[in-house]
Order: C-alpha cells, then sequence, then structure tokens
C-alpha cells in the first residue's frame, strides 16, 4: 500500500523541505549592496563570518522532513498519518512565523532591507501537498470504516 497517492504527496513534503533546508530564502541589502545572505541554519555576512541564530528554522524544516519521511511508512496506521500530517501543518506555520520574526529582528538589527528568494515558496507547496495527503488518508479511513460496517 505504499503506492497510494498521499504517499507521493507526503513524499513530495520531504523532498521540498530538504531542497528549502539547503538553499537561501533571501537576501539583505543597502542601496543595493549585499549585506547578508539569509538560510535556515545561518546567516552568512559580507565579511565571510556567519551568524549560527536562524537555527531554529533548521529543525522546524527537518522536523518536518523526518516526520513526512517516516509517515510514508505507517500506511497501515491511518490515523497515526493524520495525527502526522496535522503536526506536520502546524510545524510549517510555525516555520513562517518563526522566518517572520527572524527577518524582523535582522531587518533591524543590520538596517537593510530583505528580499526574499524563490526557495521561501517550497514550505507553502509543502503546506498544500501535507493538506492533500491528510484528505486522501481521511478518505481511504471512512472507506474502511464503511466497508466494516457492512461486515
Amino acid at each position: 500500500m505504499i503506492q497510494r497517492i498521499q504517499s507521493v504527496y507526503l513524499f513530495l513534503v520531504t523532498v521540498c523541505a530538504v531542497v528549502c533546508l539547503s538553499l537561501p530564502v533571501g537576501h539583505f541589502h543597502q542601496e543595493g549592496i549585499s549585506v547578508a545572505e539569509f538560510y535556515n541554519l545561518w546567516l552568512s555576512l559580507a565579511d565571510g563570518s556567519h551568524v549560527t541564530s536562524p537555527w531554529a528554522m533548521f529543525v522546524l524544516l527537518l522536523l518536518v522532513a523526518v516526520v513526512s519521511f517516516v509517515a510514508i511508512f505507517l500506511f497501515k496506521r491511518r490515523m497515526l498519518q493524520v495525527r502526522m500530517s496535522v503536526f506536520n501543518g502546524l510545524l510549517l506555520i510555525g516555520y513562517y512565523i518563526v522566518f517572520g520574526v527572524f527577518v524582523y529582528v535582522f531587518k533591524s538589527r543590520y538596517d537593510a532591507d530583505f528580499t526574499l528568494n524563490w526557495t521561501v515558496a517550497f514550505p507553502a507547496v509543502a503546506l498544500i501537498l501535507d493538506y492533500l495527503a491528510f484528505r486522501n488518508i481521511m478518505k481511504d479511513e471512512l472507506m474502511i470504516r464503511s466497508l466494516n460496517r457492512l461486515r
């Protein structure tokens, strides 16, 4: 039963999280001059030093990737898969909250403007895919329950 569509959705959530982990999510600049590159694990300043303050964003995305990958193999325990999908959704929403807080803090600290990178969209895509997986898991669960009533 690993070939179900929700397994594909959960795998794509894992891929989106891993891709977002490895690429920059934006950069800070002052008057067209780059001040810092913003990754999920660190802030790379123009002088080559790293500030590792945003590690919480990395941890949230890593949890999303691990939880969605583990949920793929729990196809026999659908209600646990549902709970893990809901937990993943909450983690992804929390990622965007933490991301906003860090951007606000770093903008005020470095007195710079912030430009988003296209990789910031990956957690949103993962959230949509997570919802689709949740919907299909619940559809399977309701179908199994209705078949059990007929026996």
